[in-house]
């Protein structure tokens, strides 16, 4: 609302700025806002808590979409565009991390560059609108200084009305004494509104409320809360006060009497203490039930001159359900009730829990879903169907990295209801129709457990067996993304007072939430190397590679050649062959290889850089360039049943860009000792007729077996990643031929199909399937 007297203001403040502009100390627009073409479509607010009204986080509406700004490359300059842009003369500061709090949906712009004179942020340079890799934790704010534009319209003035608006909700518990076990799943509903923390009126709240507040806290589904209990507390809360109200009489001997009741006097304390504090700041709520947050829900809020308030009424109790992966710590029983059948929707490439691309399974086999209206009514169906609560974002353009393979929906339409994304409308495609650029994800509402406080920089383990997995497990219970390293050395950092190594032994799988989840010695501590230097550490990044094999490319290019002996010794050199080539008769005879060619994409959001720097890097004559790891791939023929009859002995590699999707350049190559390396979008091809891209199977007999290829064996390098490493398919060897089928993915079928695979029972004919 414009204060009276503003217009006044406004044409003194018109004529000073004709007379005056050259000796203002900002850059200046040239026009009124509301004029400016590059505007048109485009509306600004500022938004967070706590904030006056000239500050904030800066918010763009697009496309009817409500989006953000990330920090990376932000300077005073673009926010004084910003803040012409939102009606003020200039800027005085700008923030960084979210101070105002982190906003939901779109970042619309990243890497803004403005010199400070544009007449719009459109005309500053940008990654592009709605390209980022930023998170919301990096959402940028701006300090106006407290002074009009003269003639601003009030399109695009702050909305005064959002001032009241719900971003953070908590349950606070009314009952039960001592330390409670995280999460909370039931309490009194709070909401964060500017003059602080509020109550809301439970008048007309329905189940539906719950569902919403659960939801943002964390939790898929809500159960109904036992009305009578609290009615009961209240009543003796309402009697207390009425105790406490009456004028003293008589002396009286006894001044503490037992209650008559199982409940003690602390529940009523606190019941009464809220009751007494009349915090209620909301009421009249009524949500759909399918809003990913409250502030979608149609909200009545409290005025500051109201004397009464929820008269008749009591503070909202919500009550919620954890998944069974959350229900342990809360100290509630686990669900008897298995889910039936494999789940059907997954995440993967998520730097935390609950967030990541969303993969569906079809026919046996996972694939992405295509980001076309994607929404947060489809990313909260994921999200619970995964045990998780509603979903922050709905991420699209693979935020979280390009799938692999099969694309299997397009243009999802969930209502929010549906207890699974294949229950909601949408269109089967084919590969023309959506490309893995357009891959879909989500962030979802965790609950906190407080996990991240129970280990810390100062939490000794013991460095004996600690790697990259168990490193992968500590980075995501602090919160702090992937493992970039895991240290067994940490001498070099400073451990204060701190000597006690309190858990030895921790092995990983990479999957855990916490290290308490892992195997370790208990609370039998034993290191083979003791003192503070042999402590584990770790250090974290917010992005990982990710590699993946182009299984296509193998079957598609397996086959079997006879190479004479003579023509061998190099790759004898780099021990590329079976050990029984050491006995043959040289250089007379052959050695039957099996070749194909390997393609290994980098479908991450960092680029794979080998673990050893370039001082340790050893020149191999034969192929004419440096190797920058010893071990990256493992080339092997199995059994049906697991066992290993020939290996590929491809010892060393050298990395590098061999080709790179459209809008990616190739920075690595290994020619003249240079930077060796994978870029994401990019692959290394190893074709088929080099040296050493082959298994000897000159032992191998003929019948069924598996030919499998993993890349990264060792883990020596962290991927955000490791079980898409390994690649699969079927062969069968009458001795002279060979055929090569159904190659995957490690994890791109479901278990069962997996299942069936290891029981194959060989292929009577050589026709592909």
């Amino acid at each position: 609302m414009r204060p009276v007297g503003v217009w006044r203001w406004s044409l003194w403040g018109l004529l000073l700025r004709l007379l005056c502009s050259p000796c203002l100390g900002s850059p200046t627009p040239s026009g009124a806002p509301e004029k400016r073409a590059g505007s048109q479509g485009l509306r600004f607010r500022l938004a967070g808590f706590p904030r006056k009204p000239f500050e904030g986080r800066v918010e763009i509406q697009r496309a009817g979409e409500w989006g953000t700004i990330c920090d990376d490359d932000f300077t005073l300059q673009a926010a004084h565009v910003l803040c012409r842009e939102l009606g003020f003369t200039e800027a005085t500061g700008w923030t960084h991390s979210a101070k105002y709090g982190p906003g939901t949906g779109r970042i619309w712009l990243d890497n803004l560059s403005c010199s400070g004179t544009e007449r719009s942020v459109t005309e500053c340079a940008s990654r592009g609108w709605g390209n980022s890799d930023c998170t919301h934790d990096e959402d940028a704010g701006v300090i106006c200084k407290d002074e009009r534009l003269p003639g601003f319209s009030d399109s695009n003035v702050i909305e005064v009305e959002h001032h009241l608006q719900v971003e953070e909700v908590r349950l606070r518990p009314a009952v039960g004494r001592g330390r409670r076990p995280l999460p909370v799943t039931e309490g009194l509903v709070e909401v964060r509104l500017p003059d602080g923390w509020s109550q809301v009126c439970d008048k007309g709240w329905t189940a539906h409320n719950s569902h919403v507040i659960c939801g943002m806290l964390g939790f898929p589904s809500e159960k109904r809360v036992n009305v009578a209990f609290y009615r009961k507390l209240r009543k003796r809360a309402a009697k207390a006060s009425a105790r406490r109200s009456k004028p003293l009489g008589r002396p009286v001997t006894k001044l503490k009497a037992k209650p008559k009741t199982r409940m003690g006097r602390g529940p009523v304390k606190r019941l009464l203490a809220r009751r007494q504090q009349h915090s209620f700041g909301l009421h009249g709520v009524a949500c759909v039930g399918t809003e990913a947050h409250l502030s979608l829900c149609s909200l009545e809020f409290y005025r500051a001159n109201d004397t009464t308030r929820c008269p008749g009424g009591a503070p909202a109790v919500v009550s919620c359900v954890p998944s069974p992966l959350y229900a342990a710590s809360s100290g509630q029983k686990k669900q008897q009730s298995k889910p039936q059948g494999e789940a059907r929707v997954r995440l993967k490439g998520g730097a935390h829990p609950g967030e990541g691309r969303v993969e569906v399974l079809k026919a046996g086999t996972w694939g992405t879903v295509c980001d076309r209206k994607w929404d947060l009514q489809a990313a909260s169906v994921v999200c619970r169907e995964l045990g998780f609560g509603s979903a922050r974002e709905a991420l699209s353009g693979a935020r979280m990295g390009q799938g692999m393979g099969a694309i299997h929906l397009s243009e999802v339409r969930c209502s929010g209801q549906e207890l699974s994304l294949w229950k909601c409308p949408h269109k089967n495609i084919t590969a023309e129709d959506c490309s893995h650029s357009q891959d879909a994800g989500v962030r979802c509402n965790l609950p906190y457990t407080g996990v991240e406080t129970k280990v810390s920089h100062s939490f000794h383990l013991g460095s004996d067996d600690w790697g990259t997995l168990e490193a992968m497990v500590a980075c995501r219970q602090l919160g702090l993304g992937y493992a970039n390293h895991g240290l067994q050395e940490t001498w070099y950092w400073d451990s204060g007072n701190i000597t006690e190594v309190v858990m030895s032994g921790v092995r990983c799988t990479g999957t855990e939430l916490s290290l308490d989840q892992c195997a370790h010695h208990g609370t039998h501590v034993t290191c083979k190397r003791t003192g503070s230097r042999f402590t584990a550490g770790v250090i974290c990044s917010e992005t990982a590679s990710d590699l993946l094999l182009h299984s296509a490319l193998v079957q598609e290019t397996a086959y079997i050649e006879d190479r004479p002996l003579h023509m061998l010794y190099c790759a004898a050199e780099e021990n590329c062959l079976a050990s029984s080539a050491r006995s043959a008769n040289w250089p007379y005879g052959h050695r039957r290889l099996l070749r194909f060619s390997s393609q290994i994409h980098n479908l991450g959001r960092a680029d794979f850089r080998p673990k050893a720097g370039r001082h340790s890097w050893v020149w191999h004559e034969c192929h004419g360039h440096y190797h920058s790891m010893d071990i990256f791939t493992h080339y092997d023929i199995l059994t049906p049943n697991g066992t290993k009859v020939a290996e590929g002995h491809k010892a060393s590699f050298c990395l590098e860009d061999t080709e790179c999707q459209e809008d990616v350049s190739k920075r690595y190559e290994c020619a003249n000792f240079g930077e060796q390396g994978i870029t994401v979008g990019c692959w290394d091809l190893y074709r088929h007729d080099i040296d050493c891209q082959w298994i000897d199977i000159t032992d191998v007999k003929p019948g069924n077996y598996i030919l499998q290829v993993v890349i990264n064996p060792n883990f020596e390098v962290a991927e955000s990643d490791f079980t898409n490493n390994a690649m699969k398919c079927n062969c069968k060897y009458d001795g002279h031929r060979i055929w090569v089928h159904n190659c995957h993915i490690g994890d791109a079928f479901s278990e069962e199909a997996n299942r069936r695979f290891e029981r194959y029972p060989g292929q009577t004919s050589n026709q592909v399937i």
